[in-house]
């Protein structure tokens, strides 16, 4: 943080100098021109004396700058024990903009970002497990926990890149009945797993276990104002219970038969994109009435109950059936039809319960589909990751990215077995133009997924707290 005061109004933007060309991080400070001046600083390299230019533009249309020193500490165990390897950087290809960085959010251990050259630039010392999610004020949600010993992430809070605690919510494992999130202890069982957002009212919507013999297929809003349960979504209330009745319960002595890992507000129609590893599964429901729009399974239509037929998707010749699947995401309209719309999701591949048999296991990939809600079609548009092949085979986790230059950010979350993670940025060709594989430096601190982020957001603005709040 840069305090400082100027003898007249101004606005100050600041640029971390890069190690080289377009490694540089500038950012504009949000927020009234002011006299007083608090400069949240993002993108500084580690054990470094970094060099950062103040630029100040004074009301009276005159300006200055100053170049100042920041000192920083070695990087953390768990992140300097990543090993960075950066195969391809094609800079003037890649979506990076003025600030923006590869964020590596990790199945446990501390979350980290990287520059175009594999240079860690960001990290919260806050071990994190799966969530990592920005917000409309350009804060970020964290699944954390206070004890590092602890086998629960039972701590969500709402953080900024300077670590600051805007809010935090406590989860307790109680009973099924349970209509509160601020308990104010943690539990044994981490509750919240794989995804969280936030609705256009800021309340937040989590995938979480309800504490039943079920697992990870219910799904809770949350006030953002009190921390309570307002609404709850349960899977086994809208599929049909031959999916779950004989599912096998693992070792744990719970029955996970549909493993949700991702979940999407859209906006478009106040609906829900829903993935259902377990059941190599993609669904959505009317946010309102719960209703099912579609579903996209390799389970044949004849064999679904007659009251769901209607809402099964027909692919079309050559269009891949999901297996395993994670980080199911709603595209911009590709078409300008109101029938139609377009998603975007990581496959891993596997067959859980109705993927390809004959597939499976061979690839992974990110893969586009065309739906045609008033034909119930699907139809596979784009893919990138069979060419590939087994080498970039991941049964579990992984994400694709549609980037706004339309790359795609595609994470081979799990490589040999978690050893490792690839993460590659492919324009729309399926030419690479960015690739970077992370081997893991602890147990399970695998990227769960990655993405590429503003570090800050235009929406970020660092607000001066007096002692009152």
């Amino acid at each position: 943080m840069a305090i400082f005061t100027t003898a007249q109004e101004a606005k100050v933007s600041y640029t971390v100098q890069g190690k080289s060309s377009d490694t540089s991080i500038t950012n504009t400070v949000n927020g009234d021109a002011t006299m007083t001046h608090q400069v949240p600083i993002v993108g500084l390299y580690a054990n470094k004396n970094n060099d950062v230019t103040l630029n100040i533009s004074y009301e009276d249309g005159t300006s200055d700058s100053k170049t100042i020193h920041i000192k920083t500490n070695k990087l953390s165990k768990y992140v300097k024990g990543a090993k960075i390897t950066v195969s391809k950087n094609d800079k003037s290809q890649m979506d990076i903009g003025d600030n923006k960085l590869t964020l590596i959010d990790r199945t446990t251990k501390e979350p980290f970002a990287i520059d175009a050259n594999g240079d860690v630039r960001w990290y919260t010392k806050n071990y994190s497990q799966h969530t990592f999610e920005e917000l409309s004020n350009g804060h970020i949600l964290i699944l954390t926990k206070k004890d590092i010993n602890s086998p629960a992430y039972n701590d969500l809070i709402e953080t900024d890149y300077l670590g600051r605690v805007y809010k935090e919510y406590n989860f307790k494992n109680k009973t099924k009945s349970s209509d509160s999130a601020n308990n104010g202890e943690n539990d044994e069982t981490t509750l919240i797993h794989h995804d969280i957002l936030e609705l256009p009212n800021h309340d937040l919507l989590a995938t979480v276990s309800d504490g039943s013999e079920y697992k990870e297929d219910v799904m809770v809003q949350i006030s953002h104002k009190t921390g309570k349960v307002v609404k709850v979504i349960d899977l086994k209330q809208l599929l049909p219970n031959s999916l779950y009745k004989h599912f096998k319960k693992g070792s744990d002595g719970k029955n996970d038969w549909f493993h949700q890992n991702s979940l999407e507000y859209d906006t478009n129609d106040d609906s829900i994109l829903i993935s259902g590893r377990n059941q190599d599964m993609i669904l959505k429901i009317d946010f309102a009435t719960n209703k099912i729009i579609w579903i996209y399974s390799g389970k044949k239509k004849s064999t679904w109950p007659k009251e769901y037929r209607d809402k099964i998707l027909t692919p079309t010749k050559g269009t891949s059936i999901t297996g395993g699947q994670h980080a199911l995401t709603r595209l911009s309209d590709q078409d300008g039809n109101p029938d139609s719309e377009d998603i975007l999701l990581y496959d891993n591949n596997q067959n859980v319960t109705n993927g390809d048999k004959d597939a499976s296991g061979k690839y992974s990939q990110a893969v586009q589909y065309h739906i045609n809600t008033k034909k119930m079609t699907i139809d596979e548009t784009w893919a990138y990751g069979k060419r590939i092949g087994k080498k970039n085979f991941t049964y579990i986790i992984g994400n694709a990215q549609r980037l706004s230059n339309d790359n795609t950010l595609i994470d081979f979350g799990f490589k040999n077995d978690g050893k490792e993670s690839n993460i590659i940025e492919v324009d729309k060709k399926g030419k690479e133009v960015f690739n970077v594989t992370v081997e893991n430096s602890a147990s399970k601190a695998y990227a769960y997924r990655a993405y590429r982020m503003s570090f800050y957001s235009d929406e970020y603005q660092f607000n001066v707290l007096d002692d009152s709040n």
